[in-house]
């Protein structure tokens, strides 16, 4: 058996985290870390991440692109700093009430960031976030499920689809936001311009049921369908909960056959459910993996 050893940390993240040696030196006038972020967030802001880069940050700092380096050693380091920036934290009011008023704070607030900093949505994901701010939000959505009964693979899975369903609905609305500023219209117009082309474009032959909720003024309906959506995850979240006090989480886990209470402190019942979760990893891996190789197979055969 080997001892562990900790990973060295990439540079952004050892800046993200404030464990990153500072440079010995820098140019004469004040520049630090947090200013070149700073600037760069600015310029995302205003004209999109795709207008990040060294040479633009310090000419808006007014250094030289080398006077930057000297902080800040890559592009990749940069925009890892400024999403963190742009993540913020999650709001004191995200830690008051009950399990579902917390976590619907926690999509509302997530969301108003995307919408601020609409250019975070452009950033490629690579994996799941290890820095101080985004794992601040994977706390406080944790935090929220702490007093449920669900297991922390379950309170994961809930955080999840709660910042999931954020995401999504900040594409969305960031993107018609941007489309309505570059073409001066309204929400309104904008609404009634896309009724418009359904109605012109979508025939009850091709199809019905899209015409019908046409024909029901669907599209101009101003009601929030993606807080809609999570109410709905949220109410099953609810029932699950519901049925797991009244013992009838047997349903999603059939191999027990009495009231968990009355066991929870018996060794083997413990060791045997272990092995069951082990065994239902072990399945979905297998499934995983199935999955891959017929998507390679049929590639091959294309």
């Amino acid at each position: 058996m080997t001892d562990a050893t900790d990973p060295d940390l990439p540079r952004g993240l050892a800046l993200a985290w404030g464990v990153a040696a500072a440079p010995q030196r820098g140019p004469k006038r004040e520049m630090s870390v947090e200013r070149i972020v700073e600037a760069a967030v600015e310029l995302a802001d205003a004209e999109g991440l795709a207008a990040v880069s060294m040479a633009a940050v310090a000419a808006r700092l007014g250094f030289t692109p080398m006077s930057l380096y000297r902080y800040v050693t890559a592009k990749d380091d940069l925009i890892l700093l400024m999403q963190e920036e742009a993540t913020g934290l999650p709001s004191e009011q995200s830690r008051d009430g009950d399990w579902r008023h917390r976590l619907e704070t926690l999509y509302r607030e997530q969301v108003q960031r995307y919408l601020q900093h609409p250019w975070v949505l452009d950033v490629p994901i690579s994996g799941s976030p290890v820095t101080p701010n985004s794992a601040a939000w994977m706390d406080a959505g944790l935090a929220a499920l702490a007093e449920t009964s669900l297991t922390y693979d379950e309170r994961l899975a809930v955080m999840l689809v709660v910042t999931g369903q954020a995401r999504w609905t900040g594409m969305v609305m960031a993107g018609y936001a941007r489309s309505m500023r570059e073409r001066g219209v309204s929400d309104a117009q904008v609404t009634a311009e896309e009724d418009a082309l359904f109605r012109l474009l979508i025939s009850a032959d091709a199809y019905p049921e899209l015409r019908a909720a046409i024909d029901t003024g669907v599209f101009l309906d101003d009601g929030d369908p993606f807080t809609f959506g999570l109410a709905r995850v949220l109410d099953g979240v609810d029932a699950y909960l519901d049925r797991a006090a009244a013992g009838q989480r047997d349903a999603m886990r059939p191999w027990v056959t009495v009231d968990d209470a009355d066991i929870a402190d018996d060794k083997k019942f413990r060791e045997a459910s272990k092995a069951v979760r082990q065994a239902e990893k072990a399945l979905r891996d297998a499934r995983k993996l199935a999955r891959q190789v017929a998507r390679e197979a049929r590639e091959r055969r294309r």
